[in-house]
C-alpha cells in the first residue's frame, strides 16, 4: 500500500509533509509541533497579565497558540499540526493516538499470509518512538496516529514519513481483488479497520447555543460593538447605548438561530444510519448498522431498493440508481457488476473510471436485480467523508473562499478610515487640551471618534445587495446556495455551455437509419421498424441500458427513443415471478428479453416473430464513448455482440474491409447539418454459449474485429431560447464557448445555428497529434471549409475578420502536454470544444481562469459537475430546487438564466459599491460634524446620534439595495475594485463638498446678529442645546439623504431610482421630516433632540438653500465622474498594459492578422514551445 500512496505524499522531511488534495494541482502543507509544558505555563501567565487579550488573539489565530505553546518537531512525534491549505489558510489539529493491539490491516481477504501485515504505520508505542522503525513485527504494539481535518481522517504513514488521507489506503485495489472481498472480512480484520477508518458517519458539527454565543461575541465586530457601548455609557449616551445594545442583541440572537438552523438542516441531510446485511469471512451473515461499515466489507443489497450508506463497487446483479442528489440529473442510471476475469481483473479500480459499476453514498437504489445466486452484492470502497456524499457535504461546510478584489479592497479601506480616525483623535486631543477639558473626558471623546468613523454596520450593509438579488433570483426559479458568488456574476466575461440538454433539447428524435448492403450505404430509412429482420434491427432493439421500473421503461433518453422507433418491447422477470415465459428457447438464464411488436403493429411486408435475449451489458463510458450488449437468438448456440457509440470509435474497432470507403463523407454530411450520429456494429461470439460464459468475457476481448452495420441518425433540436440568448451575450461583450462530448461537425453546426459563430465568421479546426516514433508532437490549423471537402473561397473579403477555433478532446490533451506556450493563444480564440470528457471540461475551465477570465459554466449537471464546481459561477439546469453540483440552479431548463444571473450580479455589485460608498461617506459626514463640534467643546446629543444612525442611515442602507437590475445587458461592466480612480475620486470629491458645506454653514451661523456664543466652560451634553449643534444637525441630516440619492445611480446596471417605490417613499418622508425640524421644530421632538429654537425664518430658508445646492453639487459631481472627467484623465495619462492576461493576448493577436498559420504544421520543441517556421 505504501507504493500506492507514495504519489500522494511529499518526500520525508522532519517536521514537514505535503498531502495532495483530490485532483487539485496544489498541495496541503502540514507542520508538526510538540507541546512544551514550560511554554504553555508562560502563555497562561501572559494571558492573565494581558487581561485576556492574548487569549483573544489565540482565539482569532489558533496557529499562533500552537507556535507559542509548542516547538517544531518531526511529524512522527508531533501532538499538534499546523495545516496550510491550498488557499493559504492556516488551521490547527490535535494528533490523536489509538492502540491497535494485535490487529492488522490487509489489502483483501485473499491476501497471502506473508502480506497480512499493517499497510499503514501506524508507528510504534511511545516508549519506542526513538527507534527508526521501518518494518513492524508482530510482537510490537501498533499505535495509530491520526488527526481530523475538515471531517477527513489523516493517518501517519511510517514508511513515507508523512500523514496521508485514510482513503489512500484503498487506492491500488484491482477489480479482481475487490471480487475476492465477496467472502467478507473476519471479525479481527473488521475491528482493526474500524479503528483506522473510524465510523462510517458524515458528522456535521452542530454547536450548542452557548458555544455559538461565545464564538460570535468574540468576533472582532462584536468586541468593537461592546467596547463602543461601554464608551457611550461612560460619555452619558445612555439611550443611544441602550438602543444599539438592544439591536445588537436581537441581531446576534437571529444570527445564532439561523446558524444553528442551517447546521441542523445540513446534519439531518448528511446523517444516515440504516441496518444492512454484511457477509463475514466465516460464512455467517449479520445485520449491522451502516455506521459500522469499513472498506472491504461485503454488503447484500435489498431487491426493493435502499439508500446507499457508503461508496461501494457492485459485484453481482444490476441496480437502477437515482443519482440526482449528487449530479442534479433526474434520469435513473443503470449500474452493472464490476468486470472480473481476463485482462479486466488486473485493472486498477477507480470510482471515476468505473462509475457505471460504483454505487455512490447518498444515492438511492430504486430497484436491484439478481441474476447469479439470490443476492445483489457490493463491496464497500469508501466510508464517511471520503465518499462522494461526504465530499459534497465537505464542500458545503468548508467552501472554497471567494477571492474577489472588492472584498480585499473593502478591508483596506476600513484600515484607511481607521488611520483617518487616529489623525482625527490626535486633532481632537490637542483641541480639548487647549480648552482645558479633564483628562478622563479627553480619553473618552478621543476614543468616541473611532466609533464614529469606522461604521460597525458596514459588513452587514455590504451584503444587502446580494440578499435582495438572491430573493429576486429565487422568484425567477434560480436558486443560489452561495450568495457571495452573486457579486462575481457581475464580472463574468466568458460562459462555457454544454450542448445536449443545455443549448439543444434533451430528448433526441430518431431521424433515420442508414444501413449497409454489399458494403455500401443504402438510402436513409426514416422508420426503423421497416428494417428487415437482421443485425441492424437487432442492434437497435437490444443495444441499450433500459430497465423496467414498476412496469415502465426507464433509462437514457437516447436509448428510449431508439427502442421506441423499432416498436420492440422490453420484458424482464420480477424477482418473485421466477423466469420469463418463453425463456426455454434460449437454453440459458438471461438478463432481459426484447420482444418484437405485435403482428398488427408491424409493417405488412415485415414480420418479426423471434425475441432476442440480453445476456450482459457493457454500460456506456464517457472515456470509451461506447456501450455494448451480449445477446442470444432462439435456437442459436453462439451469442452476438452489438455495439453502439461515437462513429470514429466504433469504426476503429471494426475490421477495415467492413467499413465503407465513403464512411467519413456520409458522416460529415449529416453531422455538418447538425444531426447527432451514432454508429452500430456487431460480432458473433461462438465461444460464448451461456449466461455464465458471458459474465467471464472481458470487454476488450468482446469489442474487437467487429462488422460495421451503419448509422443511427438523430435530430438534435435547438432550444428556442438559445440563439437569442447567445446573441444577447455576444452583444454585451460576454464570450460564449461550447464544450460538448458530441461530434465536432455537429458541434460547429449547432454553434452556427445558435449564433455562437456568425454567418460571415470563419471556423478553423485545431488538429494536434501526439509525438510518434520519429516525429515530435505537431499542431495544424485547418479551415473548416477545406476539412469538409469544399473549395476555399477566392474572395476572402466575405469573412468579416472574426475567427473561431474549434478542437476536440484529443487535440486539447496534446496541446496541454506539448504546446503549453501556444495553448493560451488558442484558448483566447477558441469557441468550440468537441469530444471533451468530463475531466477535460474541468481542465478547460481551470485553463481559462488562468488567463484571468471570470468564467461561468452552464450545464445540465450530469457530466458537468466538475466544471460547474471549478467555474467562478456554475449554473446547473436541474429540476431540483437546489443542486449541490453548482452554486446556482435553474429550474427552467434553458439558458435564459445566464443573462438573468449576469444582470443580477452587475446590479448586486453596483449596489454593494453604492452602499459601501454611502456607509463610508456617512461615517465621514458624522466624523466632520463631531470634529467641528469638538473644536468648540460640544457634541451631538444622545438622540441626535440615534436619529442619524437608526432612523436615517440604517433605513436608507437597507432599502438602497431593493432597486432591481436594468432590463438591458450592456457592454459596460461595473467597476470591480474599490481602490480605483472612479471610486476614490468620488469619495474624495464628495468628502470635500460635505466638509465645505458644513464649515460654510458654521461660519454663516456665527456671523448672524442674533447668534449667542457657546458656553465653552462646560462640555456636551451640559451645553446643549446650542446654535452650532442645531445648524450642523440639520445640514448633516440633509447630507445623509443627499448622499443616499447620489449613490443610488441606476443606469446602466440598475433600474432608475423611482422604480424602488419603498425607498423613494422613505426618502420623501425623511426629507419632509428634516425640513419640518429645520423650519418648525416643535414640542416633544425639539426637546428630545435638544434643538435650539431659531426665530429667523430667512436664516432657516438659507439653510434649506444650502442643502439644495449641496444636493445639486453632489449630483453634478457623480455625473461628471461617470461621463467625462475620468475619461479625460485616462486620455491624458499613458495607457498601461492590462493586468488581465487574456486582454494582453487579445491585443497581441490583433496585431498579428496572419495568425494562426493555416495548413502549416507546427512542431513542439523539447522545451514545450513552438518551433519558429
Amino acid at each position: 500500500m505504501g507504493a500506492d500512496s507514495s504519489r500522494l505524499l511529499g518526500g520525508p522531511r522532519p517536521g514537514y509533509g505535503t498531502l495532495q488534495r483530490n485532483t487539485e494541482p496544489s498541495c496541503m502543507e502540514v507542520t508538526g509541533y510538540r507541546s512544551q509544558p514550560w511554554r504553555a505555563a508562560l502563555c497562561h501567565a501572559c494571558c492573565v497579565l494581558s487581561a485576556g487579550l492574548l487569549l483573544l488573539l489565540f482565539h482569532w489565530r489558533p496557529s499562533l497558540r500552537v507556535r507559542a505553546m509548542c516547538k517544531p518537531c518531526a511529524l512522527g512525534r508531533a501532538d499538534w499540526v499546523i495545516i496550510r491549505d491550498r488557499f493559504g489558510q492556516r488551521f490547527t489539529a490535535r494528533v490523536q493516538t489509538e492502540m491497535l493491539g494485535e490487529g492488522s490491516l490487509e489489502h483483501h481477504p485473499g491476501a497471502r499470509l506473508e502480506d497480512r501485515k499493517s499497510s499503514i504505520a501506524v508507528g510504534v508505542a511511545d516508549e519506542e518512538e526513538s527507534r527508526d522503525t521501518i518494518r513492524l513485527h508482530q510482537e510490537e504494539r501498533n499505535v495509530l496516529r491520526y488527526y481530523l481535518f475538515e471531517g477527513l481522517r489523516y493517518v501517519w504513514m511510517e514508511r513515507q514519513q508523512a500523514y496521508c488521507r485514510v482513503s489512500a489506503l484503498d487506492e491500488g485495489w484491482t477489480c479482481a481483488e475487490l471480487h475476492l472481498c465477496r467472502a467478507g472480512l473476519g471479525q479481527q480484520d473488521h475491528s482493526s479497520r474500524r479503528k483506522i477508518y473510524g465510523p462510517n458517519l458524515i458528522e456535521v458539527p452542530v454547536k450548542s447555543y452557548a458555544k455559538l454565543l461565545v464564538e460570535e461575541v468574540l468576533n472582532p465586530f462584536y468586541i468593537f460593538q461592546v467596547l463602543s457601548i461601554v464608551l457611550w455609557v461612560c460619555d452619558a449616551y445612555y439611550y443611544y447605548a441602550a438602543c444599539i445594545f438592544l439591536i445588537s442583541t436581537i441581531s446576534l440572537g437571529l444570527s445564532l438561530y439561523e446558524t444553528r438552523k442551517q447546521s441542523t438542516t445540513l446534519r439531518n441531510m448528511a446523517r444516515m444510519s440504516i441496518s444492512i446485511r454484511v457477509h463475514r469471512a466465516d460464512g455467517e451473515e449479520a445485520m449491522v448498522s451502516s455506521a459500522e461499515l469499513v472498506p472491504g466489507d461485503c454488503i447484500s443489497l435489498p431487491l426493493d431498493g435502499v439508500l446507499v450508506p457508503c461508496d461501494a463497487a457492485l459485484l453481482t446483479g444490476e441496480c437502477m440508481v437515482n443519482e440526482s442528489m449528487l449530479t442534479g440529473e433526474s434520469v435513473p442510471v443503470l449500474k452493472t457488476p464490476l468486470p472480473n476475469g481476463g485482462g479486466a481483473a488486473g485493472t486498477i479500480y477507480s470510482p471515476k473510471e468505473h462509475q457505471r459499476h460504483t454505487l455512490f453514498c447518498g444515492t438511492h437504489i430504486i430497484q436491484a436485480r439478481s441474476y447469479v445466486g439470490q443476492e445483489v452484492l457490493a463491496v464497500v470502497t469508501r466510508t464517511g467523508f471520503c465518499t462522494a456524499k461526504g465530499d459534497l457535504i465537505s464542500s458545503i461546510l468548508y467552501p472554497k473562499p471567494v477571492t474577489f478584489k472588492f472584498y480585499k479592497d473593502a478591508v483596506k479601506f476600513v484600515l484607511f478610515l481607521a488611520v483617518l480616525a487616529f489623525i482625527g483623535t490626535l486633532y481632537s486631543m490637542l483641541i480639548m487640551v487647549k480648552n482645558q477639558v479633564p483628562v478622563g473626558q479627553i480619553i473618552i471623546r478621543a476614543l468616541d471618534l473611532i466609533t464614529v468613523i469606522v461604521p460597525p454596520a458596514l459588513p452587514a450593509a455590504m451584503t444587502v445587495g446580494s440578499i435582495y438579488a438572491q430573493n429576486r433570483l429565487k422568484k425567477r426559479g434560480i436558486f443560489c446556495i452561495s450568495p457571495p458568488r452573486i457579486n462575481l456574476c457581475g464580472k463574468i466575461r466568458l460562459v462555457c455551455f454544454d450542448k445536449t440538454g443545455t443549448l439543444t433539447e434533451e430528448g433526441l428524435d430518431v431521424w433515420g437509419v442508414i444501413s449497409l448492403e454489399d458494403g455500401r450505404f443504402m438510402p436513409i430509412i426514416h422508420e426503423p421498424r421497416r428494417l428487415p429482420s437482421g443485425p441492424m434491427l437487432h442492434a437497435l432493439a437490444t443495444c441499450h441500458s433500459i430497465t423496467l421500473l414498476q412496469g415502465q421503461p426507464v433509462g437514457d433518453p437516447v436509448d428510449l427513443k431508439m427502442v421506441e422507433s423499432t416498436g420492440w418491447r422490453l420484458e424482464m422477470a420480477e424477482e418473485d415471478e421466477g423466469e420469463l415465459p418463453g425463456l426455454q428457447c434460449f437454453g440459458t438464464k438471461v438478463l432481459a428479453m426484447m420482444n418484437p411488436p405485435p403482428e398488427e403493429e408491424q409493417p405488412p411486408d415485415r414480420k418479426h416473430r423471434s425475441p432476442v435475449a440480453i445476456l450482459r451489458r457493457f454500460p456506456f463510458s464517457s472515456s470509451l464513448q461506447r456501450m455494448s450488449v451480449l445477446t442470444k437468438h432462439p435456437g442459436d448456440d453462439a451469442c452476438w455482440l452489438y455495439i453502439k457509440g461515437a462513429p470514429e470509435v466504433v469504426a476503429s474497432l471494426c475490421s477495415t474491409e467492413t467499413v465503407p470507403a465513403d464512411f467519413s463523407q456520409v458522416l460529415r454530411h449529416y453531422t455538418a447539418d447538425g444531426f447527432r450520429v451514432l454508429a452500430l456494429a456487431c460480432r458473433p461470439l461462438s465461444a460464448v454459449r451461456s449466461f455464465e460464459d458471458a459474465l467471464q468475457l472481458t470487454r476488450d476481448a468482446a469489442e474487437s474485429s467487429l462488422t460495421f452495420l451503419g448509422f443511427l441518425v438523430m435530430k438534435n433540436v435547438l432550444k428556442l431560447e438559445s440563439a437569442p440568448v447567445i446573441t444577447l451575450l455576444r452583444n454585451a461583450g460576454v464570450r460564449p464557448v461550447m464544450v460538448t462530448g458530441d461530434n465536432m461537425l455537429t458541434a460547429v453546426n449547432v454553434a452556427r445555428s445558435c449564433c455562437m459563430v456568425g454567418p460571415n465568421e470563419r471556423v478553423v479546426f485545431v488538429t494536434a497529434s501526439p509525438p510518434g516514433r520519429d516525429q515530435p508532437a505537431s499542431v495544424k490549423f485547418i479551415p473548416a471549409e477545406l476539412s469538409q471537402g469544399e473549395k476555399q473561397p477566392e474572395d476572402a473579403q466575405q469573412w468579416d475578420g472574426r475567427l473561431h477555433l474549434a478542437m476536440n478532446g484529443k487535440s486539447f490533451a496534446v496541446l496541454q502536454e506539448h504546446f503549453a506556450d501556444l495553448l493560451p493563444k488558442i484558448l483566447v480564440r477558441a469557441t468550440v470544444f468537441a469530444r471533451m470528457s468530463p475531466e477535460q471540461k474541468t481542465q478547460l475551465v481551470c485553463s481559462l481562469q488562468e488567463l484571468d477570465y471570470c468564467v461561468g459554466m452552464c450545464g445540465d449537471g450530469a457530466n458537468d459537475c466538475g466544471a460547474l464546481k471549478a467555474a467562478d459561477v456554475g449554473i446547473s439546469l436541474s429540476e431540483a430546487e437546489a443542486s449541490v453540483a453548482s452554486p446556482f440552479t435553474s429550474c427552467r431548463a434553458n439558458i435564459e438564466c445566464v443573462p438573468t444571473v449576469i444582470r443580477e450580479g452587475r446590479c448586486s455589485l453596483v449596489t454593494s459599491f453604492g452602499v459601501f460608498k454611502y456607509m463610508a461617506l456617512y461615517s465621514l459626514v458624522q466624523f466632520v460634524s463631531v470634529l467641528l463640534l469638538y473644536t468648540i467643546n460640544t457634541n451631538l446629543s444622545d438622540f441626535q446620534f440615534l436619529f442619524f444612525d437608526l432612523i436615517i442611515t440604517t433605513t436608507v442602507a437597507v432599502l438602497m439595495g431593493r432597486t432591481g437590475p436594468a432590463r438591458e445587458l450592456g457592454v459596460r461592466r461595473p467597476q470591480g475594485a474599490l481602490i480605483s480612480v472612479p471610486v476614490l475620486g468620488s469619495l474624495l470629491l464628495q468628502t470635500a463638498l460635505l466638509i465645505t458645506v458644513q464649515v460654510l454653514s458654521y461660519f454663516i451661523t456665527v456671523s448672524q446678529s442674533w447668534y449667542v456664543p457657546l458656553n465653552s466652560t462646560v462640555t456636551a451634553p451640559q451645553n446643549l442645546p446650542n446654535y452650532e449643534n442645531t445648524v450642523l444637525f440639520c445640514i448633516s441630516g440633509f447630507q445623509y439623504l443627499i448622499l443616499a440619492v447620489a449613490m443610488s445611480k441606476g443606469y446602466p446596471f440598475r433600474e432608475p431610482l423611482y422604480t424602488n417605490v419603498l425607498f423613494l417613499v422613505v426618502l420623501m418622508l425623511l426629507f419632509g421630516l428634516l425640513i419640518w425640524l429645520t423650519l418648525y421644530p416643535l414640542g416633544f421632538p425639539k426637546t428630545l433632540l435638544k434643538l435650539q429654537g431659531i426665530d429667523d425664518l430667512n436664516f432657516k430658508l438659507l439653510l434649506l438653500g444650502i442643502a439644495t445646492l449641496n444636493f445639486f453639487a453632489a449630483f453634478v459631481l457623480e455625473t461628471a465622474l461617470d461621463y467625462g472627467l475620468l475619461g479625460c484623465l485616462r486620455k491624458l495619462r499613458r495607457k498601461k498594459a492590462s493586468s488581465k492576461l487574456f486582454k494582453r493576448l487579445e491585443k497581441d493577436l490583433s496585431q498579428q492578422p496572419s495568425w494562426p498559420p493555416l495548413n502549416e504544421p507546427l512542431f513542439a520543441t523539447p522545451r514545450m514551445s513552438i518551433a519558429v517556421r
